[in-house]
Protein backbone atom coordinates (compact mmCIF):
# COMPACT_ATOMS: atom_id res chain seq x y z
CA UNK A 1 0.00 0.00 0.00
CA UNK A 2 1.42 3.35 -1.04
CA UNK A 3 -0.42 5.70 1.33
CA UNK A 4 -3.21 5.72 3.91
CA UNK A 5 -4.89 8.58 5.78
CA UNK A 6 -7.57 8.72 8.44
CA UNK A 7 -10.61 10.70 7.30
CA UNK A 8 -10.53 14.06 9.13
CA UNK A 9 -14.15 14.78 8.13
CA UNK A 10 -15.70 11.57 9.50
CA UNK A 11 -19.14 12.22 10.93
CA UNK A 12 -19.29 15.78 9.56
CA UNK A 13 -18.57 15.69 5.86
CA UNK A 14 -17.56 18.59 3.66
CA UNK A 15 -19.34 21.93 3.59
CA UNK A 16 -17.66 23.11 0.40
CA UNK A 17 -19.44 21.13 -2.35
CA UNK A 18 -22.19 23.34 -3.80
CA UNK A 19 -25.41 22.17 -5.40
CA UNK A 20 -25.80 18.76 -3.74
CA UNK A 21 -28.99 17.29 -2.27
CA UNK A 22 -29.21 17.02 1.51
CA UNK A 23 -28.74 13.24 1.25
CA UNK A 24 -26.19 12.66 -1.54
CA UNK A 25 -26.78 8.89 -1.64
CA UNK A 26 -30.13 7.25 -1.03
CA UNK A 27 -30.20 4.75 1.83
CA UNK A 28 -33.56 3.14 0.96
CA UNK A 29 -32.12 -0.27 0.14
CA UNK A 30 -35.40 -2.16 0.13
CA UNK A 31 -37.07 0.31 -2.24
CA UNK A 32 -34.16 -0.09 -4.66
CA UNK A 33 -34.37 -3.86 -4.48
CA UNK A 34 -38.14 -3.87 -4.92
CA UNK A 35 -37.92 -1.73 -8.03
CA UNK A 36 -35.12 -3.73 -9.58
CA UNK A 37 -36.91 -7.01 -8.94
CA UNK A 38 -39.34 -5.93 -11.68
CA UNK A 39 -36.53 -5.87 -14.24
CA UNK A 40 -35.54 -8.75 -16.50
CA UNK A 41 -32.26 -10.47 -15.54
CA UNK A 42 -32.38 -9.15 -11.97
CA UNK A 43 -30.97 -12.30 -10.33
CA UNK A 44 -28.77 -11.94 -7.26
CA UNK A 45 -25.02 -12.55 -7.26
CA UNK A 46 -23.19 -14.68 -4.73
CA UNK A 47 -21.28 -13.94 -1.54
CA UNK A 48 -18.23 -16.19 -1.36
CA UNK A 49 -16.50 -17.19 1.86
CA UNK A 50 -12.72 -17.35 1.40
CA UNK A 51 -11.37 -19.35 4.37
CA UNK A 52 -7.98 -20.15 2.83
CA UNK A 53 -7.39 -16.53 1.88
CA UNK A 54 -8.45 -15.43 5.36
CA UNK A 55 -5.96 -17.84 6.92
CA UNK A 56 -3.18 -16.54 4.68
CA UNK A 57 -3.97 -12.94 5.62
CA UNK A 58 -4.32 -13.75 9.32
CA UNK A 59 -7.96 -12.78 9.86
CA UNK A 60 -10.99 -14.73 11.04
CA UNK A 61 -12.84 -14.53 7.74
CA UNK A 62 -13.00 -12.85 4.34
CA UNK A 63 -16.26 -12.64 2.41
CA UNK A 64 -16.25 -11.42 -1.20
CA UNK A 65 -19.37 -10.19 -2.97
CA UNK A 66 -18.87 -11.55 -6.48
CA UNK A 67 -20.26 -9.24 -9.17
CA UNK A 68 -18.67 -11.01 -12.12
CA UNK A 69 -21.96 -12.51 -13.35
CA UNK A 70 -24.31 -9.60 -12.74
CA UNK A 71 -26.97 -9.56 -15.51
CA UNK A 72 -24.59 -11.31 -17.87
CA UNK A 73 -22.54 -8.12 -18.23
CA UNK A 74 -19.68 -9.12 -15.96
CA UNK A 75 -19.64 -6.12 -13.62
CA UNK A 76 -21.37 -4.37 -10.72
CA UNK A 77 -22.05 -1.48 -13.09
CA UNK A 78 -24.85 -3.54 -14.60
CA UNK A 79 -26.85 -2.40 -11.56
CA UNK A 80 -26.22 1.30 -12.08
CA UNK A 81 -27.37 2.66 -15.43
CA UNK A 82 -29.83 -0.20 -15.98
CA UNK A 83 -31.40 0.58 -12.60
CA UNK A 84 -31.58 4.32 -13.35
CA UNK A 85 -33.28 3.59 -16.68
CA UNK A 86 -35.68 1.15 -15.01
CA UNK A 87 -36.56 3.77 -12.39
CA UNK A 88 -37.34 6.34 -15.08
CA UNK A 89 -39.47 3.84 -17.00
CA UNK A 90 -41.43 2.77 -13.91
CA UNK A 91 -42.07 6.38 -12.89
CA UNK A 92 -43.36 7.24 -16.37
CA UNK A 93 -45.55 4.12 -16.37
CA UNK A 94 -47.04 4.89 -12.96
CA UNK A 95 -45.44 1.80 -11.44
CA UNK A 96 -46.85 -0.61 -14.03
CA UNK A 97 -43.99 -2.99 -14.79
CA UNK A 98 -45.58 -4.25 -18.03
CA UNK A 99 -46.30 -0.79 -19.41
CA UNK A 100 -42.82 0.35 -18.39
CA UNK A 101 -41.27 -1.89 -21.05
CA UNK A 102 -42.35 0.54 -23.79
CA UNK A 103 -42.46 3.96 -22.12
CA UNK A 104 -38.99 5.08 -23.24
CA UNK A 105 -39.18 4.31 -26.95
CA UNK A 106 -38.67 8.00 -27.79
CA UNK A 107 -35.70 8.44 -25.43
CA UNK A 108 -32.04 8.31 -26.42
CA UNK A 109 -29.56 7.82 -23.60
CA UNK A 110 -26.02 9.01 -24.21
CA UNK A 111 -22.86 8.58 -22.19
CA UNK A 112 -19.11 8.28 -22.41
CA UNK A 113 -17.55 5.01 -21.35
CA UNK A 114 -14.14 3.49 -20.83
CA UNK A 115 -15.57 0.20 -19.61
CA UNK A 116 -18.63 -1.34 -18.04
CA UNK A 117 -20.88 1.71 -17.61
CA UNK A 118 -21.56 1.81 -21.34
CA UNK A 119 -22.67 -1.82 -21.34
CA UNK A 120 -25.15 -1.09 -18.55
CA UNK A 121 -26.57 1.90 -20.43
CA UNK A 122 -26.91 -0.21 -23.57
CA UNK A 123 -28.55 -3.11 -21.73
CA UNK A 124 -30.93 -0.88 -19.80
CA UNK A 125 -31.96 1.03 -22.91
CA UNK A 126 -32.67 -2.20 -24.77
CA UNK A 127 -34.79 -3.59 -21.90
CA UNK A 128 -37.07 -0.55 -21.92
CA UNK A 129 -37.32 0.24 -25.62
CA UNK A 130 -34.91 3.19 -25.65
CA UNK A 131 -31.87 3.97 -27.79
CA UNK A 132 -28.29 4.16 -26.47
CA UNK A 133 -25.42 6.16 -27.95
CA UNK A 134 -22.04 5.49 -26.35
CA UNK A 135 -19.01 7.70 -26.94
CA UNK A 136 -15.63 6.00 -26.78
CA UNK A 137 -12.17 7.51 -26.90
CA UNK A 138 -9.95 6.39 -29.74
CA UNK A 139 -7.86 4.46 -27.21
CA UNK A 140 -10.69 2.04 -26.35
CA UNK A 141 -10.19 -1.25 -28.26
CA UNK A 142 -12.53 -2.32 -31.04
CA UNK A 143 -13.47 -5.40 -29.04
CA UNK A 144 -15.29 -3.29 -26.49
CA UNK A 145 -17.06 -1.32 -29.22
CA UNK A 146 -18.25 -4.62 -30.67
CA UNK A 147 -19.68 -5.68 -27.30
CA UNK A 148 -21.64 -2.43 -27.09
CA UNK A 149 -22.97 -2.81 -30.61
CA UNK A 150 -24.05 -6.38 -29.81
CA UNK A 151 -26.22 -4.86 -27.05
CA UNK A 152 -27.86 -2.58 -29.61
CA UNK A 153 -25.92 0.59 -28.87
CA UNK A 154 -24.67 3.09 -31.42
CA UNK A 155 -20.94 3.65 -30.87
CA UNK A 156 -19.28 6.98 -31.60
CA UNK A 157 -15.54 7.64 -31.44
CA UNK A 158 -14.38 10.98 -30.03
CA UNK A 159 -11.05 12.19 -28.71
CA UNK A 160 -7.88 10.64 -27.38
CA UNK A 161 -9.03 9.95 -23.82
CA UNK A 162 -12.08 9.56 -21.60
CA UNK A 163 -12.36 13.28 -20.81
CA UNK A 164 -12.58 14.07 -24.53
CA UNK A 165 -15.26 11.43 -25.11
CA UNK A 166 -17.19 12.77 -22.09
CA UNK A 167 -17.11 16.28 -23.55
CA UNK A 168 -18.40 14.89 -26.86
CA UNK A 169 -21.23 13.02 -25.12
CA UNK A 170 -22.25 16.16 -23.24
CA UNK A 171 -22.24 18.22 -26.44
CA UNK A 172 -24.30 15.56 -28.25
CA UNK A 173 -26.87 15.50 -25.43
CA UNK A 174 -27.27 19.27 -25.61
CA UNK A 175 -27.41 19.39 -29.40
CA UNK A 176 -29.86 16.53 -29.88
CA UNK A 177 -32.03 16.62 -26.76
CA UNK A 178 -30.66 13.28 -25.61
CA UNK A 179 -30.59 12.18 -21.97
CA UNK A 180 -27.06 12.26 -20.54
CA UNK A 181 -26.58 9.33 -18.17
CA UNK A 182 -23.20 9.72 -16.51
CA UNK A 183 -22.06 7.70 -13.51
CA UNK A 184 -20.25 10.74 -12.11
CA UNK A 185 -21.64 14.04 -10.81
CA UNK A 186 -20.55 17.65 -10.77
CA UNK A 187 -22.03 21.04 -9.96
CA UNK A 188 -25.30 21.30 -11.84
CA UNK A 189 -25.50 17.56 -12.62
CA UNK A 190 -26.40 15.10 -9.88
CA UNK A 191 -29.83 13.44 -10.17
CA UNK A 192 -28.93 10.78 -12.80
CA UNK A 193 -25.72 9.85 -10.98
CA UNK A 194 -27.66 9.61 -7.72
CA UNK A 195 -30.07 7.13 -9.32
CA UNK A 196 -27.12 5.07 -10.57
CA UNK A 197 -25.63 4.91 -7.07
CA UNK A 198 -29.05 3.98 -5.71
CA UNK A 199 -28.88 0.90 -7.91
CA UNK A 200 -25.58 -0.08 -6.33
CA UNK A 201 -27.33 -0.30 -2.94
CA UNK A 202 -28.77 -3.59 -4.18
CA UNK A 203 -25.38 -5.31 -3.83
CA UNK A 204 -25.08 -4.38 -0.18
CA UNK A 205 -28.66 -5.43 0.53
CA UNK A 206 -27.89 -8.85 -0.89
CA UNK A 207 -24.77 -9.06 1.28
CA UNK A 208 -26.82 -8.34 4.41
CA UNK A 209 -29.16 -11.22 3.52
CA UNK A 210 -26.31 -13.67 2.95
CA UNK A 211 -23.70 -12.85 5.58
CA UNK A 212 -24.03 -14.55 8.96
CA UNK A 213 -21.96 -12.08 11.01
CA UNK A 214 -21.48 -8.34 10.46
CA UNK A 215 -18.06 -7.40 9.05
CA UNK A 216 -15.61 -5.59 11.26
CA UNK A 217 -13.77 -4.16 8.23
CA UNK A 218 -14.84 -3.29 4.67
CA UNK A 219 -12.42 -2.51 1.82
CA UNK A 220 -13.92 -0.75 -1.20
CA UNK A 221 -12.27 0.11 -4.50
CA UNK A 222 -13.00 3.53 -5.98
CA UNK A 223 -12.73 5.43 -9.23
CA UNK A 224 -15.14 8.37 -9.20
CA UNK A 225 -16.51 6.73 -6.05
CA UNK A 226 -20.00 5.47 -6.92
CA UNK A 227 -19.59 1.88 -5.74
CA UNK A 228 -17.70 2.94 -2.61
CA UNK A 229 -20.26 5.59 -1.67
CA UNK A 230 -23.29 3.36 -2.17
CA UNK A 231 -21.78 0.42 -0.30
CA UNK A 232 -20.62 2.71 2.49
CA UNK A 233 -24.04 4.33 2.84
CA UNK A 234 -25.67 0.90 2.90
CA UNK A 235 -23.18 -0.44 5.44
CA UNK A 236 -23.88 2.45 7.80
CA UNK A 237 -27.62 1.90 7.40
CA UNK A 238 -27.37 -1.83 8.06
CA UNK A 239 -24.53 -2.07 10.61
CA UNK A 240 -24.04 1.45 11.93
CA UNK A 241 -20.59 2.70 12.89
CA UNK A 242 -19.09 -0.70 13.66
CA UNK A 243 -17.39 -1.64 10.37
CA UNK A 244 -14.16 0.23 9.71
CA UNK A 245 -14.45 1.27 6.06
CA UNK A 246 -11.36 1.88 3.93
CA UNK A 247 -11.64 3.33 0.42
CA UNK A 248 -8.85 2.16 -1.92
CA UNK A 249 -7.73 4.03 -5.07
CA UNK A 250 -4.87 3.73 -7.56
CA UNK A 251 -1.89 5.79 -6.44
CA UNK A 252 -1.94 7.25 -9.96
CA UNK A 253 -5.50 8.54 -9.52
CA UNK A 254 -6.10 9.42 -5.85
CA UNK A 255 -8.99 11.78 -6.56
CA UNK A 256 -10.99 10.99 -3.42
CA UNK A 257 -8.00 10.95 -1.07
CA UNK A 258 -6.65 14.26 -2.35
CA UNK A 259 -10.12 15.83 -2.24
CA UNK A 260 -10.54 14.72 1.37
CA UNK A 261 -7.13 16.17 2.17
CA UNK A 262 -8.05 19.46 0.48
CA UNK A 263 -11.55 19.61 1.93
CA UNK A 264 -13.04 20.13 -1.55
CA UNK A 265 -13.20 18.36 -4.92
CA UNK A 266 -9.83 18.50 -6.68
CA UNK A 267 -8.24 17.11 -9.84
CA UNK A 268 -5.64 14.46 -9.05
CA UNK A 269 -3.18 14.25 -11.90
CA UNK A 270 -0.99 11.27 -12.60
CA UNK A 271 0.10 8.79 -15.26
CA UNK A 272 -2.20 6.09 -16.60
CA UNK A 273 -2.96 3.23 -14.20
CA UNK A 274 -3.54 -0.41 -15.08
CA UNK A 275 -6.69 -0.17 -12.93
CA UNK A 276 -8.51 1.23 -15.94
CA UNK A 277 -12.01 1.45 -14.49
CA UNK A 278 -10.60 3.20 -11.40
CA UNK A 279 -8.22 5.53 -13.25
CA UNK A 280 -10.35 8.61 -12.56
CA UNK A 281 -8.66 11.92 -11.90
CA UNK A 282 -11.75 13.72 -10.54
CA UNK A 283 -14.29 12.45 -7.99
CA UNK A 284 -18.05 12.34 -8.30
CA UNK A 285 -19.24 15.17 -6.06
CA UNK A 286 -22.09 13.04 -4.71
CA UNK A 287 -19.75 10.17 -3.87
CA UNK A 288 -17.21 12.48 -2.27
CA UNK A 289 -19.87 14.07 -0.07
CA UNK A 290 -20.97 10.66 1.21
CA UNK A 291 -17.50 9.21 1.72
CA UNK A 292 -16.12 12.31 3.43
CA UNK A 293 -18.84 11.88 6.04
CA UNK A 294 -18.99 8.09 6.37
CA UNK A 295 -15.67 6.42 5.41
CA UNK A 296 -12.95 5.93 8.01
CA UNK A 297 -9.78 5.71 5.90
CA UNK A 298 -8.58 6.43 2.38
CA UNK A 299 -5.70 4.44 0.91
CA UNK A 300 -3.83 4.01 -2.37
CA UNK A 301 -2.21 0.99 -3.97
CA UNK A 302 0.30 0.65 -6.79
CA UNK A 303 -0.32 -1.00 -10.14
CA UNK A 304 2.09 -3.75 -9.10
CA UNK A 305 0.11 -4.43 -5.92
CA UNK A 306 -3.10 -4.66 -7.92
CA UNK A 307 -1.48 -7.11 -10.35
CA UNK A 308 -0.26 -9.22 -7.44
CA UNK A 309 -3.77 -9.30 -5.98
CA UNK A 310 -5.14 -10.57 -9.30
CA UNK A 311 -2.67 -13.45 -9.14
CA UNK A 312 -3.57 -14.17 -5.51
CA UNK A 313 -7.31 -14.24 -6.21
CA UNK A 314 -6.77 -16.44 -9.26
CA UNK A 315 -5.03 -18.90 -6.94
CA UNK A 316 -8.25 -18.99 -4.93
CA UNK A 317 -10.46 -19.57 -7.96
CA UNK A 318 -11.52 -16.00 -8.72
CA UNK A 319 -10.50 -14.55 -12.09
CA UNK A 320 -10.74 -10.78 -12.15
CA UNK A 321 -8.79 -7.63 -13.06
CA UNK A 322 -6.68 -5.06 -11.21
CA UNK A 323 -9.76 -2.81 -11.06
CA UNK A 324 -12.01 -5.61 -9.88
CA UNK A 325 -9.86 -6.60 -6.92
CA UNK A 326 -8.37 -3.26 -5.88
CA UNK A 327 -10.25 -3.06 -2.59
CA UNK A 328 -9.01 -6.42 -1.36
CA UNK A 329 -5.57 -5.56 -2.74
CA UNK A 330 -5.53 -2.83 -0.11
CA UNK A 331 -5.98 -5.49 2.57
CA UNK A 332 -3.42 -7.86 1.05
CA UNK A 333 -0.73 -5.19 0.96
CA UNK A 334 -1.20 -3.58 4.37
CA UNK A 335 2.00 -2.93 6.27
CA UNK A 336 2.04 -4.01 9.93
CA UNK A 337 1.68 -0.42 11.12
CA UNK A 338 -1.39 0.06 8.92
CA UNK A 339 -2.91 -3.19 10.21
CA UNK A 340 -2.49 -1.88 13.74
CA UNK A 341 -4.11 1.45 12.85
CA UNK A 342 -7.10 -0.34 11.35
CA UNK A 343 -7.31 -2.81 14.23
CA UNK A 344 -6.99 -5.84 11.96
CA UNK A 345 -6.13 -9.04 13.82
CA UNK A 346 -7.03 -12.71 14.02
CA UNK A 347 -10.61 -11.85 15.05
CA UNK A 348 -11.34 -9.55 12.10
CA UNK A 349 -14.14 -10.26 9.62
CA UNK A 350 -13.45 -8.57 6.29
CA UNK A 351 -15.91 -7.81 3.48
CA UNK A 352 -14.82 -6.91 -0.05
CA UNK A 353 -16.31 -6.72 -3.52
CA UNK A 354 -15.03 -8.33 -6.73
CA UNK A 355 -16.45 -5.72 -9.05
CA UNK A 356 -15.78 -7.26 -12.46
CA UNK A 357 -14.67 -10.37 -14.26
CA UNK A 358 -11.82 -10.65 -16.75
CA UNK A 359 -12.10 -7.95 -19.38
CA UNK A 360 -11.70 -8.75 -23.07
CA UNK A 361 -12.77 -5.37 -24.34
CA UNK A 362 -10.37 -2.78 -23.06
CA UNK A 363 -10.10 -0.41 -20.15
Amino acid sequence: MRDMIANPHRGRGLATIPGLPDEPVSTDIEAARALFSQCPASAETSLSAMPDLAAAVGVARIDLKDERNRMGLGSFKALGAAYAIAKMAMEQAGGDAVAARDTLHDVTFVCASAGNHGLSVAAGARMFGARAVIYLAESVPDGFAARLEAKGATVMRAGADYNASMAAALAAAEANGWFLLSDSSWEGYSAPARDIMEGYLIMAGEVADEIDAPPTHIFLQAGVGGLAAACTAAARTIWGDMPIITVVEPDRAPALMESVRAGRPVHAGGPKSNMGRLDCKEPSHLALACLAREADYFATITDEEADAAVVTLAGHGIATTPSGVAGIAGLLHLASEARDRLGIDARSRVLGYVSEGPVDGGA
